[in-house]
């Protein structure tokens, strides 16, 4: 019985684990852009945009205004 029960809680605890270690990850990546207008360029550019300086200037203020902190 416990060859089935171990590894159950195992990976709840691990699928769990691994949700909360991403959101920390994505909400550090985030804060970071804020304050870094080389990597909020980079990411544009990955997802197919070419923003100049004042599209990048109005997206840092957006980022800047919205909360990543519960």
């Amino acid at each position: 019985m416990w060859n089935y029960i171990i590894p159950i809680i195992t990976l709840l605890l691990g699928g769990v684990g691994g949700f909360f270690a991403g959101v920390y990850y994505l909400r550090r990546q985030l804060e970071k852009m804020q304050s870094n207008p080389e990597m909020l360029q980079e990411m544009a550019k990955k997802m197919g945009y070419n923003l100049d300086k004042k599209q990048l200037g109005k997206a840092q203020q957006m980022m800047k205004n919205r909360k990543f902190r519960p």
